[in-house]
């Protein structure tokens, strides 16, 4: 959708092509890096338009509700405010999944959890019976993502948001496994259960670190996702006192971790009686990044 076309027809009206250049300029002026998608995304949804009909109608004109929408989302954007928060949902592992102010927007690095945690489970991993517990769930993306791809399994997912934990089972059921998919308020790992295999995605930024992330995290991400102490590794020592009384005997955690964390991850795991080897479970995601330390309860 290029060219610079009129900006439409009586009453000062704008056809969605004028929107998204207008726009796309706007952003492009104010350094968004991804200028021309979020563009696009915008004006998609303030008009409720899908990817197609933004495609296969550039002329058509947008009544004056979907301008002031898609003005106001742009103020917003332009005020530091992250797309997905905006649109109200996130791609990740292929889903699309539905947000809340109490949950993290998913991000690619959690794909590596995933990619682990389904080759855990297609190798029988414990008792062979796929249950799986999700820490901190949030929108509950992968225990759902998990379910999806992995057809036995059950799971639980735990977070302390009443809303994160309504997002997450709205989730289960628009991807079809709110049947296998349980949800409970508990703080890590302080209710009952044991499971082959536990992932958890924990808050892991220090806490005087907070304040120098991208705006878009420090300021619109839930803070409770976020801060992991003095250290960035208070919710690791929780996790790892616990885990081991929640493993089937041969089950395993997977645990996403900041930059430099891994190896003190892999010693309080390894210290609470958790086999953490930094040589063999250690994963690295896309950029090298040293981003999930595996764990296995060996009997």
């Amino acid at each position: 959708m290029t060219g610079e076309p009129a900006s439409a027809g009586s009453g000062g009206t704008q056809t969605v092509r004028a929107a998204f250049n207008r726009l796309g300029r706007r952003f492009t002026a104010a350094g968004l890096e991804n200028a021309a998608l979020d563009a696009r995304l915008l004006v998609c949804h303030a008009a409720g338009l899908s990817h197609e009909q933004f495609i296969a109608g550039p002329d058509r004109e947008l009544a004056h509700e979907n301008l002031r929408c898609l003005e106001d989302l742009a103020e917003r954007r332009l005020a530091g405010r992250p797309l997905a928060r905006l649109i109200g949902h996130r791609e990740f592992w292929g889903r699309d999944f539905a947000l809340c102010d109490d949950a993290l927007v998913p991000r690619p690095d959690s794909e590596l959890l995933v990619e682990q945690g389904l080759a855990l489970l297609t190798g029988g991993v414990g008792a062979g019976a796929g249950r799986i517990a999700d820490l901190g769930t949030g929108s509950g993306c992968l225990l759902v993502s998990l379910l999806a791809d992995f057809a036995p399994g059950l799971g639980v997912g735990f977070d302390l948001s009443q809303d994160a934990l309504a997002t997450a089972r709205a989730n289960a059921r628009v991807h079809g496994v709110g049947g296998r998919a349980l949800f409970a308020r508990a703080d890590w790992l302080a209710a009952a259960g044991l499971f082959d295999l536990i992932v958890a995605n924990p808050p892991y930024i220090a806490s005087d670190e907070i304040a120098g992330l991208a705006r878009e995290v420090a300021d619109h991400d839930p803070r409770l996702a976020l801060d992991g102490g003095d250290d960035g590794l208070e919710a690791f020592r929780r996790i790892a006192a616990q885990a081991r009384n929640h493993l089937v005997p041969g089950g395993a955690l997977l645990a996403e971790v900041g930059s430099g964390q891994a190896a003190a991850v892999a010693a309080l795991l390894a210290a609470q009686g958790l086999s953490a080897d930094p040589a063999e479970d250690i994963f690295r995601d896309l950029a090298g990044v040293e981003r999930v330390v595996r764990a296995r309860k060996s009997d």
